[in-house]
């Protein structure tokens, strides 16, 4: 059963009611969701799931299921475990989630000012990277953060658009990701567009203006192989 991805349609939604589906090894599976799970380089969230007799269950972790668009909140160590059918409150960590979405906003934005195919990116609470397939000398820390900074404070809404498998598949130039594809499976993709500055693929928790943001700055550069430059960044507050 899909569990209905509830920040798919407003990533600001801290709390929600659900009814637990399954509980598993790996985690707790529930009818609807709030949590965002690991993917497309961002971290999963974590936070509370609160029982009807008053416990509350610590999540640690959130991640994808065997199934496409399921979801397991994985339970802190030697937190209880609730009843199959059992109705749920669910509360994530709204500043660690704020984090992320400023900072996976905040790569997109930057994908703009480093052009180059992307190899690799990661996305935590406390910093994220891009790796570029381009020349070292090529990559200027105070230029990276300088432009990335006067684009955002565009303050640009961003916005959700939705194209099918194949349509993407006739656009090929939408996707600058080498390592992660777009998720696939259920017959349309997620496109996220920054007007006039970015449009890309993507299933990840954004801001709804880039101004949110607030400045970043380059913390870091540096080689990881033949074919990776890492530029890793942090929000200036």
């Amino acid at each position: 059963m899909a569990t209905e991805l509830l920040f798919r349609n407003d990533a600001y939604a801290t709390g929600a009611t659900a009814r637990v589906v399954a509980v598993h090894d790996g985690g707790i599976e529930l009818d609807r969701t709030i949590f965002y799970p690991q993917g497309g380089g961002q971290q999963g969230d974590a936070g509370v799931l609160r029982r009807p007799n008053g416990e509350h269950i610590m999540i640690a972790d959130t991640r994808k299921g065997d199934a496409i668009d399921t979801v397991l909140h994985v339970p802190a160590p030697a937190m209880p475990r609730p009843e199959r059918g059992e109705a749920i409150t669910l509360e994530i960590d709204w500043a660690r989630r704020y984090a992320l979405m400023r900072l996976h906003t905040a790569l997109h934005v930057m994908s703009c000012v480093v052009v180059a195919p992307v190899t690799g990116g990661n996305i935590s609470p406390a910093k994220a990277r891009l790796d570029f397939d381009i020349d070292m000398s090529l990559l200027d820390a105070d230029r990276i953060a300088r432009e990335t900074n006067a684009l955002i404070a565009r303050a640009v809404e961003t916005q959700t658009e939705w194209i099918s498998d194949d349509e993407l598949d006739a656009r090929p130039e939408l996707v600058k990701t080498m390592s992660v594809q777009p998720p696939r499976g259920a017959g349309r993709v997620r496109l996220v567009r920054i007007p006039g500055i970015d449009l890309q693929p993507c299933g990840g928790t954004h801001v709804r203006n880039i101004a949110e943001i607030g400045a970043i700055r380059v913390t870091k550069i540096r080689s990881e192989g033949r074919r990776n430059r890492r530029v890793e960044i942090e929000l200036a507050d």
